[in-house]
């Protein structure tokens, strides 16, 4: 199945003027004037995970790392996203982690593969499984790890109105899902202060 055509700027600027008048107000006047092009400019921006490929940020590795086949954590990487069921924000960070087999990759590749996935629409149960198979896919290592917590302004700006809960995901491969040790200390690691 391919992906509907892309309306174009002016569409989308005309969608929001729509919203604005649904909403009960005047989209002409001064105050609205231009956000229909400064929301399709943050439009641009929060989504712009659908022009990247994740798995291109893990191209590049290293493989002379002395021998090292331990643990590699990547903790507390901060990342906004939106709710594809309200558009509203989740906001929250990640923890990766890998066993490597023979190969490495830059820390950062590992914040811009979070990065990637989290500049979509998404559920965060399915971005935490797509940043771990992403990982497992190309570096191929012995285990992956990966463990977000986020708040979701949906259920805290709308509906229910539960401030102060977030919400825990975990995806935990290879390694990490069978060997017992190799996962609590991947968890005992994700916990701040160690």
């Amino acid at each position: 199945m391919s992906a509907p055509e892309r309306p174009d700027r002016e569409a989308a600027e005309a969608a929001v003027r729509t919203l604005l008048r649904w909403a009960g107000d005047d989209p002409a006047r001064e105050g609205l004037r231009d956000t229909p092009a400064r929301v399709a400019r943050a439009f641009e921006d929060w989504f712009s995970g659908y022009a990247v490929d994740p798995e291109e940020y893990l191209a590049r590795t290293f493989e002379e790392v002395a021998g090292y086949d331990e643990l590699i954590v990547l903790r507390d990487i901060q990342f906004e996203s939106h709710c594809e069921h309200h558009l509203a924000p989740i906001i929250g960070h990640a923890h990766v982690g890998y066993l490597p087999d023979d190969k490495v990759v830059g820390i950062s590749k590992l914040a811009r593969v979070v990065e990637g996935y989290a500049r979509r629409l998404q559920v965060q149960e399915k971005m935490t499984a797509q940043i771990a198979n992403c990982i497992q896919h190309v570096l191929k290592p012995r285990g992956v790890g990966v463990v977000i917590e986020a708040t979701h302004q949906c259920m805290t700006t709308r509906g229910v109105h539960k401030r102060g809960v977030s919400m825990v995901t975990s995806t935990l491969l290879g390694s990490f899902r069978e060997d017992a040790r190799t996962r609590d200390e991947f968890l005992r690691l994700t916990r701040s202060g160690v």
